[in-house]
């Protein structure tokens, strides 16, 4: 039996803690404060879940903004700032870091590896 909650499967083995995290925007946390809400054992794995259990899962994830209304509210965010023309959305136009941290070094993920362009001179003949 395949769990789906919110257009995402939920993997079968897993315990109901864990399998929730995969949908975008429900960390660890927001996982454990579900379950307490709705009284379900953490340790229980999602295919042991009974259809009252998974109805009561998904009414208390609709309480909370959770992937595409979530991704679309991010990226609205994001183009507001833009929009504006705060230093923030200058960053995030530029693809460079947002918070603060410096890019003299690091930054790599944001950034992508540079690679080093040379002289551009061939090199010597090999030697036979």
């Amino acid at each position: 039996m395949v769990v789906r909650i919110a257009n995402v499967n939920l993997p079968d083995n897993k315990r109901v803690e864990i399998a929730l995290t995969y949908l975008f925007g429900i960390g660890p946390s927001l996982s454990r404060l579900i379950l307490v809400k709705t009284k379900i054992d953490s340790n229980t794995r999602v295919k042991d879940l009974t259809q009252e259990q998974l109805d009561r899962i998904r009414k208390a994830i609709g309480e909370h903004s959770v992937e595409g209304d979530l991704k679309m509210a991010i990226t609205q965010n994001i183009k507001r700032l833009k929009d504006i023309g705060t230093y923030r959305g200058a960053r995030h136009s530029r693809g460079l870091p947002v918070r603060g941290q410096r890019t003299k070094t690091n930054a790599r993920t944001k950034r992508g590896k540079k690679v080093n362009v040379g002289s551009g001179r061939k090199p010597a003949a090999q030697k036979t």
